[in-house]
């Protein structure tokens, strides 16, 4: 995949993983277009990032989709690459009765209904395109669950099918199909959402790596990037499954004696 010159839509683009990759594909000659929930962060971004194009909107909500759909046929008719990157994870005790059965579930409208809806809305405009490419961003959870984030590895999971399925349906256009798995990686979604104590013996990567590797992959038309030890994950899913579900398990068991 040719990383310049291109058009370029990133999902929840305004902190993290998607607002590192919107930076260094500007810096490559694109143009790339972010959307995020928060005005303030979107500002913040178009601030540090000279040339960015910043749009509010909400993956989860399908009027939100369809607006961007509108706005991204009139004022970037050549849109080429659609990264799917929008996502939550939180930490849930399945024994505790959720406060609302409708936002128990808020994940999988984020992270599994969103890049889907995205899909759909947005793949007429790919494919009039000579050379598109859409990027899912799963997890190295998507191989094997970290049982504390139950609702959040299920999503990426199924995100991981949905995609291998999306690349066989498009394999004879001229569309091409990513699959970016980033291992724990050091976002606010870390430090928002995961205890210290369950990150003892874990490699935390770096953003900026974890960047680096995702564009060497799409440069080099990796259809699976799997940074790190999301490669790992993978791999001991395959060797040692129990293995390795256990050692993720911990986790559970600090959160149980805690409850």
């Amino acid at each position: 995949m040719n990383l310049k010159g291109n058009t370029i839509l990133i999902t929840g683009g305004s902190s993290g993983i998607g607002f590192h990759l919107a930076k260094e594909l500007v810096k490559l000659g694109n143009k790339v277009a972010i959307t995020g929930r928060d005005p303030a962060k979107l500002a913040k971004a178009e601030q540090a990032v000279p040339g960015l194009k910043t749009i509010r909107s909400d993956a989860s909500q399908v009027k939100d989709i369809q607006a961007l759909q509108e706005t991204m046929a009139r004022d970037f008719p050549e849109l080429n690459v659609l990264i799917n990157n929008a996502g939550i994870m939180r930490m849930l005790n399945l024994h505790k009765p959720p406060d609302s059965l409708q936002d128990y579930t808020h994940e999988i409208e984020v992270n599994l209904m969103g890049p889907i809806r995205m899909v759909a809305a947005f793949l007429p405009m790919l494919k009039q395109r000579p050379e598109a490419a859409i990027v899912n961003v799963s997890s190295g959870l998507a191989f094997v669950p970290l049982p504390s984030a139950p609702i959040y590895c299920a999503t990426k999971a199924a995100l991981r099918s949905y995609t291998r399925s999306l690349r066989v349906q498009l394999k004879n256009t001229n569309v091409k199909v990513f699959e970016l798995a980033p291992p724990t990686t050091e976002t606010e979604l870390l430090a928002d959402g995961t205890d210290p104590e369950d990150l003892k013996g874990v490699s935390v990567m770096k953003v900026e790596d974890l960047v680096a590797a995702a564009l060497r992959g799409m440069e080099r038309n990796v259809m699976e990037i799997r940074p790190g030890q999301a490669n790992q994950l993978k791999l001991m899913d395959r060797l040692a499954p129990e293995f390795i579900l256990g050692q993720l398990s911990k986790p559970v068991e600090r959160m149980l004696r805690k409850s």
